[in-house]
């Protein structure tokens, strides 16, 4: 009930639950009496399940489908996710709804503690990468509460967090390119003992000359042999806008 309530549903929302399982929080969501409900459920059971129970409006709409494989840019009009996402695919699912979600509001997840930590450092830490920079792109995110392995059943090994994020209207940088920045960031992850220059250089999603990379990195102030895990978001935007000058 305060993971829904994170999501703040009003009668006009609507609201997308991905991974309902046995409904554990589906009932709690239906009563707020979202405009519109759907349910992403990848086990045939347990989508079966949803789909025969007799609720009253909303009605819910159950998709039997991987939310890794599904259409986020279909979601028309503004949206609100929730789930406790499986924990194996929590990054590049997280990825994926913050970057092709055309007009997502709020999102709560339940994630791996170290996906929630990931989610909101900043340079210069070990857990920055990738995932820090998209999330904080797009959204402003906030670990809510901390979830230790003794509220489960059965105990996992890992701790638990409950993360919310509230979409910006406005990007906090500007940047001409953002598909070219998130190219340049990966780029700059995939390898993260190698400096910029080569994590670039190296990656077949940049096109540009070694010497291009070398004055682009210079142009930040910085020295080529930097690491990718030093620059913030507002420097990868300033790289991707040197690149579209």
């Amino acid at each position: 009930a305060r993971i829904v309530e994170l999501l703040r549903i009003g009668p006009e929302d609507r609201v997308l639950e991905i991974g309902p399982g046995p409904g554990a929080i589906t009932g709690i969501i239906h009563e707020r009496g979202p405009a519109e409900f759907r349910l992403i459920e990848k086990d045939s059971y347990w989508a079966a399940h949803h789909a025969e129970l007799e609720r009253p409006a909303p009605a819910v709409q159950v998709l039997n489908a991987d939310a890794l494989a599904f259409p986020w840019e279909s979601l028309e009009g503004p949206w609100k996710i929730i789930s406790n996402l499986p924990y194996n695919v929590g990054s590049p699912l997280m990825w994926d709804i913050v970057s092709r979600t055309p007009d997502l509001t709020r999102a709560v997840f339940m994630v791996q503690k170290e996906v929630a930590d990931r989610m909101q450092v900043g340079p210069g830490t070990k857990d920055y990468g990738a995932l820090s920079l998209a999330v904080q792109y797009y959204a402003s995110p906030y670990i809510v509460a901390n979830v230790p392995p003794n509220c489960f059943i059965p105990r996992p090994n890992v701790g638990s967090a409950v993360i919310r994020l509230t979409r910006y209207q406005e990007p906090p940088v500007q940047v001409k390119d953002p598909k070219l920045m998130f190219k340049l960031i990966r780029a700059s992850f995939n390898q993260r003992r190698k400096t910029l220059q080569n994590g670039l250089n190296n990656s077949p999603e940049i096109s540009f000359s070694k010497e291009e990379i070398t004055k682009a990195i210079e142009s930040l102030g910085v020295s080529p042999s930097v690491r990718g895990e030093a620059l913030s978001l507002e420097q990868f935007a300033q790289l991707a806008n040197y690149f579209v000058q």
